[in-house]
């Protein structure tokens, strides 16, 4: 069943589509919802109980904070791509749907991609968690549908997804998305190693980083001169650390020089 006009306003009780923020489809039997991209002011939507298969959609409803999903026919979760530059979307319920076969991984790839959650399926997404998404949740780099005609430089698709360089790339650039930056173009980004061959240590640091880089976006004013005053603080412990060290390395290289000197005045 396709949604209609008619049945948006209907149930919205609204005048026309764009006044339209909040929209209760529940258990309609619905499987074309392409008429969210005429429905731009959508914040609250719930579409649980259809038979929906695409969130395609959904990528154009920009003030979109709360969507429910459950019990549809989503059977991959490259779907989420669609919901990726759905900046304030906070509350995501999608549980039920073929894509959650596996709930632990399944949990850890929505949060890797969603990083903005504030609750999944009902259940509220901790700093901690993020932290484990980072890690071992599976970043989604192509969106669904067709595969892209545009040259892979004579590698394969599979090739292609799993070349560190792009991957990389794919990382900074949506670090760099949240924080409000311009992204990096190919030219611009320099090849880097493959990760099996930069170790578990800078994996743990490079995750590390993104997890504050990700969370910087949900901190008040009061909240990030908090970071800033720990930041500096650490950064002068840092200073008197390095300071330490260069002392003590210069010591032991004046004792070394000392010494040398006195052994050669009683050699001779």
């Amino acid at each position: 069943m396709k949604l209609t006009r008619k049945l948006v306003l209907a149930r919205a009780k609204a005048s026309d589509l764009e006044s339209v923020k909040k929209l209760n489809c529940w258990g309609c039997n619905l499987t074309d919802i392409s008429i969210f991209t005429e429905i731009p002011n959508i914040e609250v939507l719930t579409l649980s109980a259809n038979q929906i298969v695409s969130l395609e959609h959904l990528s154009s409803c920009q003030h979109l904070c709360e969507l429910y999903l459950r019990r549809n026919s989503i059977s991959s979760l490259c779907e989420l791509q669609h919901l990726k530059p759905l900046r304030c979307l906070r509350v995501l319920w999608l549980a039920e749907n073929p894509c959650c076969s596996n709930p632990q991984q399944y949990r850890l790839t929505v949060i890797r991609n969603l990083p903005g959650l504030h609750k999944l399926d009902n259940q509220v997404v901790t700093e901690e968690e993020l932290a484990q998404a980072l890690r071992e949740g599976e970043e989604l780099v192509s969106p669904p549908g067709p595969t892209p005609t545009s040259s892979t430089n004579g590698l394969t698709e599979a090739d292609s997804e799993n070349d560190p360089q792009d991957y990389s790339m794919e990382e900074t650039n949506m670090i760099r998305a949240q924080l409000g930056l311009k992204l990096l173009s190919r030219d611009k980004f320099p090849s880097l190693p493959s990760p099996r061959e930069a170790g578990d240590a800078h994996k743990k640091k490079s995750h590390t980083l993104e997890a504050v880089l990700l969370l910087l976006k949900d901190l008040d004013v009061d909240e990030l001169r908090m970071v800033q005053s720990a930041t500096e603080s650490k950064l002068r412990s840092c200073r008197r650390l390095r300071e330490q060290q260069n002392t003590a390395h210069t010591h032991q290289q004046n004792t070394a020089h000392t010494h040398q000197q006195n052994t050669a005045d009683i050699c001779s």
